[in-house]
């Protein structure tokens, strides 16, 4: 029988034998069906670590194959770059570089097949919680937390201090679940946030528009953006302490006129909608343009809004309050007024009147040093132009 080189065969025929050995073959029976001798097949099954992990069968396309392995393997082995074994896999060079690093033998030397019995051992599950099998990694993970550091901070302390040593290492992530899951004992003062339970986490996953039929800012007529024509406003809530009660803003974006909205029956949509129609009336028709407002669903019934106020309700996008500049800043003005953290139940419609009233008759430099109530009387009594 001819004599065969183990590591000059094609990786198509190396790939045949162990998915052989996969299916249950013998090493003999496996290397006569690819026609090698079985001391051949025998080096090839040593050289991979001799075993053979069952493989699990198609995984997700962001991780890497045997056929990515081979690839990758065949790539190093013709000198080419690992940017350019990337390319040829589909496959960032990260990716490439990452997988060399971790799955290489101990003596430097990548073997697709050692990498990938290697990625199939740890992909197995259920695996025991890293911080539950070390005890002296949970003993040290428990101290840090005591003295009130942080997981992220643990981790990096971690990393620093047992470079050479995988078994003391741990991710943020990794040290969250171990506190959530009572590993590290009581939960109570071990963060400094106080959380004693995990927040939902939806990475990746898309909210849905809580608020039906909205029209985004995007849409806006763009002389809203120039603040030369008067009429489009800004809304928003200012809440008070334990969120039982709010105060409405709203400014008038050309001449930064402030009028408060009373919500003395709670701040949810019904009572909004109708504080909004019934607040509102006294505006004249021509500067009920636009009214821009965030996300909140005390706009829910925005329809209504529309149909009885005559503004056009656009709403910014999700935790942009950049895009209700205006309104922020005055909110901030208004704290002067009502303090965070206050019960604004206490201030009767007069008392927000007047604080209107203070704040129109207040001169602004962006206006010329002029008074809101000064630029709105002038828009009153000139022609109004689109």
């Amino acid at each position: 029988m001819p004599k065969y080189a183990p590591n000059k065969m094609p990786s198509s025929v190396k790939k045949q034998y162990f998915e052989l050995l996969r299916e249950g073959y013998k090493g003999a029976a496996a290397a006569r069906v690819v026609g090698v001798s079985a001391s051949c097949g025998s080096n090839w099954f040593i050289e991979a670590g001799s075993m053979i992990v069952p493989d699990t069968g198609p995984i997700s396309p962001r991780f890497l194959t045997q056929n990515d392995r081979i690839a990758i393997a065949d790539g190093l082995q013709a000198k080419q770059t690992v940017k350019e074994i990337a390319t040829s896999i589909g496959k960032s060079f990260q990716t490439v570089y990452r997988e060399i690093k971790r799955n290489a033998k101990p003596d430097g030397s990548y073997h697709p097949w050692w990498a990938h019995n290697q990625s199939l051992l740890r992909r197995r599950r259920p695996k025991e919680e890293k911080i539950r099998g070390s005890e002296p990694l949970r003993t040290l993970v428990r101290e840090k937390l005591t003295e009130k550091w942080s997981p992220q901070q643990i981790a990096r302390h971690l990393a620093r201090e047992y470079a050479n040593d995988v078994t003391m290492r741990a991710c943020p992530e990794t040290i969250y679940r171990a506190l959530f899951a009572g590993l590290l004992g009581r939960r109570e003062a071990k963060l400094r946030t106080g959380r004693t339970r995990r927040k939902k986490q939806r990475r990746g996953v898309p909210t849905l528009n809580k608020i039906k039929n909205m029209t985004l800012i995007h849409e806006r007529p763009i002389e809203v953006t120039g603040r030369t024509v008067p009429g489009h406003w800004e809304g928003d809530l200012s809440i008070g302490r334990g969120q039982g009660s709010a105060i409405g803003t709203l400014v008038e974006r050309t001449t930064r006129y402030v009028h408060l909205i009373h919500l003395p029956h709670g701040w949810k949509a019904p009572q909004v909608r109708n504080a909004l129609i019934t607040q509102t009336a006294h505006i004249p028709p021509q500067l009920r343009r636009t009214l821009t407002w965030d996300q909140g669903r005390e706009l829910t019934l925005h329809e209504d809004i529309e149909a009885l106020t005559g503004f056009r309700i656009y709403f910014c996008d999700p935790h942009s309050p950049w895009q209700r500049g205006t309104n922020e800043n005055t909110n901030g003005l208004l704290r002067q007024y009502f303090p965070k953290g206050t019960n604004l139940s206490v201030h009767t419609a007069r008392d927000l009147r007047e604080v209107a009233h203070q704040l129109n008759r207040r001169p602004r430099l962006v206006l010329g040093d002029r008074t809101p109530a000064e630029v709105m009387r002038e828009c009153l009594t000139c022609p109004l132009t689109r």
